[in-house]
């Protein structure tokens, strides 16, 4: 069977499975365990003979014998014993439990996965198929998978810029599905790269290390890792399932390209005070944060800087409040630009990301050494979001629109911005000069996108905000030139749920009524 009929069975059955009630989510997990097993079987066939450590009688040959309700009691003492074994095995199998009900579905998933050779597929094809379920799962509002998704057009974009090399480590705190994991594998075997022997190792099994603190998010990231060929069966899982933000991070990465949760309250506070017994039980303390805090993203932006190692680098996608919030929002901004390297800001558009009425950035910093110095010169912002309308459906964002960005991103040299900046805004002004001469009309100039802000500029900003614009939004004026009626219509829908999780924010912050 070739990759598309492939693609297209499964498919099939999926939508068989949501007729029952089963949704993608589900769906996807019990592929998930059944894929899994299908495999390790597969290795222990010629010419791998391998010894993938499941128990004996809870293996995939166990389930093919079965039928009916005998299959149905089986499966479940199958996940429940795996459940509980080490490694990636452990981890695959963490409380799993069977959501297909009705028996002969089960048995026809089981026959329709076992008829086919799974490891003699490539592993693109493996890789292409589980990542198209993980899109339609995010695109299903129901299972509210999406928070989880990141645009892998963005995803491609940020590792363009940050190029991750050969034999450097590469972590996510809030990894999700795998996301920028794959797009960061996908970079480093593009067929120019060459790797040899050590380094595809080295990738395969030390590369990638970060933490899903959803058990059913994490076993679908270690699933899409494993049929990209990243992590052994036997091996320990390159995922943790913890929270990231509980204790200081024992390893440190030369690379973190991240999309920590939106939502600015977290259930529980990070403290760098010791002693507050007042203090909820649950508060972390974090003797490596610069400030305490109950917002998440300004917790998970601590955490990077102390997870990466000395001039690491990264990526991380954060929303409109990180860069103007005050308190300890300010306190943290400043201590980031102090400390850190932070050279670019990418603001985004709105519409790209399943969770709505989101406005979210990239921000782009390097580790410095602690020597006491400044280390921000200045931050480059490139403005995506002005006059740029993008919807999920009818106009989603593509790696195209982003190609402009990391054309000024400069990635070959980063340092030499701002020369090319200028030689091609004087050989636009040019070029107009002389169709002025000829009696030409002129050109209009392009829109400057990217600007550059020096570093005392920014400080001397009220309570140091990045939140910076430039660009004039031309709707406000020509009302004539309006967007179409269902880009309005999600745009006014994106700027209420916006105002509704600012409302829940004021509400959580508000003392509690002893009424």
């Amino acid at each position: 069977m070739n990759a598309s009929s492939l693609v297209q069975k499964i498919w099939s059955f999926c939508h068989t499975l949501r007729d029952d009630g089963v949704g993608y989510g589900d769906y996807l997990e019990q592929l998930t365990y059944l894929l899994f097993l299908k495999l390790a079987h597969e290795y222990t066939q010629e010419p791998y003979n391998r010894d993938t450590h499941i128990p004996a009688g809870y293996d995939w040959a166990s389930l093919c014998s079965r039928t009916g309700e005998p299959l149905e009691v089986h499966y479940l003492n199958v996940l429940r014993v795996l459940g509980n074994e080490p490694g990636m095995l452990g981890a695959i199998f963490f409380k799993a439990q069977n959501k297909i009900q009705d028996p002969a579905k089960l048995a026809r998933l089981v026959q329709m996965i076992d008829g086919e050779k799974w490891i003699g597929i490539d592993a693109d094809i493996k890789g292409d198929l589980y990542e198209g379920l993980l899109q339609k799962n995010a695109e299903d509002t129901k299972s509210g998978a999406g928070q989880y998704f990141t645009p892998r057009a963005l995803i491609d974009a940020m590792v363009a810029c940050v190029r991750p090399e050969p034999m450097k480590t590469i972590a996510d705190p809030a990894c999700g599905t795998g996301g920028f994991f794959l797009g960061t594998y996908k970079w480093l075997t593009r067929p120019e790269a060459r790797l040899d022997k050590r380094q595809k190792a080295f990738l395969r099994d030390a590369t990638f290390f970060g933490n899903e603190i959803v058990p059913n998010t994490r076993r679908l990231c270690l699933m899409n890792l494993f049929l990209h060929n990243i992590g052994e069966l036997d091996g320990e899982p390159a995922v943790g399932r913890s929270d990231a933000l509980i204790a200081e991070p024992k390893t440190r990465a030369d690379y973190v390209l991240a999309n920590p949760p939106f939502g600015k309250k977290s259930s529980m506070t990070i403290t760098n005070e010791e002693g507050e017994e007042d203090r909820d039980a649950l508060t972390y303390e974090r003797q490596d944060f610069w400030e305490t805090t109950s917002n998440k993203q300004l917790n998970f932006l601590q955490h990077i800087v102390s997870l990466l190692k000395v001039n690491g680098k990264a990526a991380v996608v954060l929303p409109d409040n990180v860069l103007f919030e005050g308190g300890a929002g300010e306190k943290i901004r400043r201590k980031l630009l102090e400390t850190c390297d932070v050279h670019t800001i990418l603001r985004l558009p709105t519409g790209i990301f399943y969770a709505q009425g989101v406005k979210a950035n990239v921000v782009f910093f390097d580790n410095a050494p602690k020597d006491g110095r400044v280390h921000t010169q200045g931050i480059w912002f490139y403005d995506l979001r002005t006059n740029m309308r993008f919807t999920l459906k009818t106009r989603p964002l593509k790696l195209s629109d982003l190609q402009d960005f990391i054309t000024c991103y400069h990635p070959e040299n980063r340092h030499e911005r701002q020369e090319r900046q200028a030689r091609e805004r004087k050989e636009a002004e040019r070029r107009n000069l002389e169709r002025k001469k000829l009696g030409q009309k002129e050109l209009p100039l392009k829109p400057e996108r990217f600007r550059f802000y020096p570093y005392e500029d920014l400080i001397a900003r009220d309570k140091a905000s990045l939140d910076i614009f430039w660009l004039k939004d031309e709707n406000l004026d020509n009302l004539n030139d309006l967007p179409p009626p269902d880009v309005l219509q999600q745009e006014i829908i994106e700027h209420l749920e916006a105002a509704l999780v600012a409302f829940r924010d004021v509400a959580a912050a508000l003392p509690k009524s002893s009424a």
